[in-house]
């Protein structure tokens, strides 16, 4: 039973917009988005949908966001175990359950994941897993990166690396806003993966 506020076709309180109702801009943007080869994980029904209802700024961020997913340098297992720990930390059951299945595809180990998922401690981890997810926890939980982390995480991705995989970060967790405000729904029979706390 979906909240009544919520558009059934969407699985949001915005509708899918209607590629006839873009502008240029607009359309291109969708077509983007709707692409099977290059397209968006979860098409008009998700992120890339909601974004489409400002087209100049689908427009501009789909080239930022494929920038920092695919071509910013960063291995999938890096990318997903960041993306993992910004949904966590939004606590985003819709990215969640787009990107656990990705992650294990891209090989990020299951205890990386359930580290992340259930919030335990690093120990025992894959240093790199372990330096993204204690980067993310302090970053968006602590709002306060420690000296320490900072210098484990420079050190291994470098200031151009660092800086990319912050936005990538920071991306995600832009996404989470948007995907609460409206209130996007997992597909019908979709079970929620992330226990909230």
């Amino acid at each position: 039973m979906l909240p009544s506020d919520i558009d059934p076709e969407s699985r949001c309180r915005l509708p899918i917009v209607k590629r006839e109702d873009l502008d240029a801009e607009g359309q291109n943007a969708y077509d983007m988005h709707t692409d099977p080869k290059g397209g968006t994980i979860r098409g008009l029904k998700g992120p890339g949908g909601i974004g489409l209802h400002s087209s100049k700024l689908a427009h501009i961020q789909r080239p930022v966001g494929k920038y920092l997913r695919f071509e910013s340098g960063h291995s999938p297992r890096v990318r997903e175990t960041a993306i993992l720990i910004s949904a966590r930390e939004s606590n985003s059951r819709f990215e969640w359950a787009a990107h656990e299945p990705q992650a294990l595809k891209d090989g990020v180990p299951r205890e990386t994941i359930d580290a992340i998922k259930y919030r335990k401690p690093l120990d025992g981890l894959d240093p790199v897993d372990a330096i993204i997810v204690q980067l993310g926890r302090e970053t968006f939980g602590a709002r306060k990166v420690s000296s320490e982390t900072y210098a484990k995480a420079l050190k291994q991705f470098g200031v151009k690396g660092l800086i990319d995989l912050v936005a990538l970060m920071g991306n995600y967790a832009a996404t989470a806003a948007l995907l609460t405000v409206f209130d996007m729904q997992l597909d019908e029979g979709e079970t929620h993966i992330l226990p909230l706390p």
